[in-house]
């Protein structure tokens, strides 16, 4: 779960309902990374990853489209795949901030290889988005906190069946 954590945390860096991002207030990570050229991948590589944690969410999203983002930014940033002691591992060859995301992807591959990978998903409300790690057994959480996003869509279902 430790890579599912990982993959958790760097896409709720953006807070869409609050309208925060917690690494574009960061004025020194922010000049890093459009000084090496990362912003647009870290960014194309956020909202790739919850486009596809929407769709472990049963919601229609462009996987393909996602895939082939998080491919092109995996290349971007030197992501190689090597078999290490009979099992698969992800190791980036790029060095600095290009190695951080690397290291990132590289926990998207090992959660999709272990099979943890569908447990992590994002908030079916449209305006939080938030990504979450579904503990259920049968995996079948639907909103990042049932006391916030659950209880509004209940209660905008209950005024729906009233009018």
């Amino acid at each position: 779960m430790v890579a599912l954590e990982l993959v958790r945390d760097f896409v709720n860096t953006a807070d869409l309902e609050a309208g925060e991002d917690k690494l574009g207030d960061a004025r020194g990570l922010q000049y890093w990374l459009l000084f090496h050229g990362l912003a647009e991948l870290r960014d194309r590589a956020t909202e790739a990853l919850r486009e596809l944690l929407r769709a472990h969410n049963g919601l229609e999203v462009d996987r393909e489209a996602a895939s082939e983002t998080l491919d092109s930014v995996a290349r971007g940033v030197g992501l190689d795949v090597r078999f290490v002691d009979g099992a698969v591992r992800f190791v980036p060859r790029k060095a600095g901030t290009a190695r951080g995301l690397g290291l990132l992807l590289a926990a998207v591959g090992q959660a999709m290889a272990d099979g943890s990978w569908q447990r992590l998903k994002a908030c079916k409300s449209d305006t939080c988005r938030w990504a979450f790690i579904d503990h259920a057994r049968n995996r079948s959480r639907q909103w990042c906190d049932m006391a916030v996003c659950g209880n509004r869509a209940k209660a905008r279902t209950f005024r729906s069946k009233r009018a």
